[in-house]
């Protein structure tokens, strides 16, 4: 069956990747970005020649987002599966980000993905089908140090999941995960670092440690053959081809060390899931309606 798939954050290697790749599979594809001009031009070019179609989305502006979705409906003639890609990271002291840089990275994150429900969910409940595929990270399942405020963000992410698959699933919505671990790409340069550097000499030499723990990692993922932002977009071509129903709500996609341990917590957490909606006699609310 071939899809009508929205992609936001087209121009990151994640969402790129995937728009090509479902476009090679035959989708029909509309990818946005906050701009087609400027920095993402020659990606955007790249896009097209491969088929896919492209639409400006800022997910911190509802009327953008809004506008945009209207634009790809129109596009496709419908839409019937979203990949909510979407993001920017943050790396740094926790202290050291102001309330500001914090929320900065919330509006892309988390807001801009409440922006994107609630402007795409009324098409897709009102044809009674439609499948949500978000974009969330290892380590919006663990924190490590220096990426606590990104990992919250994340956190927050996996939590508006599973509140819209309890929620939507009467409707005929399904809904899916992808987590990433750390991949080589333009992401781990474009991260938000804290703006209050006064307080960031109070940490002495720890203030050097972020940056110095980030170079550590890219030339460890880098290392790896397999840890290559291809495997995600791989995992999402994998999902949208899986027969309606039948798709995995949590998909982790990582060579690095990291695969084993979230899948075990994720499957821990599944089972708790379904023992606290049961308790609660809401457990229908796990079932995906077919009809």
């Amino acid at each position: 069956m071939k899809h009508k798939i929205l992609v936001t954050g087209a121009s990151g290697a994640f969402g790129s990747l995937a728009c090509i790749q479902l476009a090679e599979n035959g989708h029909q594809v509309v990818g946005t970005m906050r701009s087609i001009q400027g920095k993402n031009e020659a990606i955007a070019n790249a896009l097209k020649a491969k088929g896919v179609a492209l639409a400006e989305m800022d997910v911190t502006n509802e009327e953008s987002v809004n506008s945009c979705v209207s634009s790809a409906i129109e596009l496709m003639d419908g839409i019937d599966t979203v990949f909510n890609n979407a993001g920017i990271g943050a790396n740094g002291i926790l202290e050291c980000f102001t309330t500001d840089d914090i929320q900065k990275m919330f509006e892309v994150n988390v807001f801009g993905v409440q922006r994107l429900m609630r402007a795409v969910l009324p098409h897709l409940r009102q044809q009674g089908k439609g499948t949500m595929i978000h974009t969330s990270s290892c380590i919006g399942r663990v924190t490590t140090p220096f990426l606590a405020s990104y990992s919250a963000s994340k956190y927050a992410l996996e939590s508006l999941a599973e509140g819209y698959r309890a929620e939507l699933s009467g409707f005929g919505i399904e809904s899916c995960i992808v987590e990433p671990g750390g991949f080589p790409t333009g992401f781990m340069g474009g991260m938000i670092t804290p703006s209050d550097t006064e307080r960031l000499t109070q940490y002495g030499e720890m203030a050097n440690l972020p940056e110095t723990a980030l170079n550590g990692y890219v030339a460890y993922v880098e290392s790896i053959p397999e840890q290559r932002p291809e495997r995600v977009a791989e995992a999402v071509v994998g999902l949208v081809n899986t027969p309606f129903g039948e798709k995995p709500f949590r998909t982790v996609v990582d060579f690095s060390g990291l695969k084993e341990g979230i899948e075990n917590y994720n499957k821990v957490l599944n089972e708790t899931t379904k023992a606290i909606y049961t308790a609660n006699g809401v457990d229908n609310l796990l079932t995906l309606n077919k009809d």
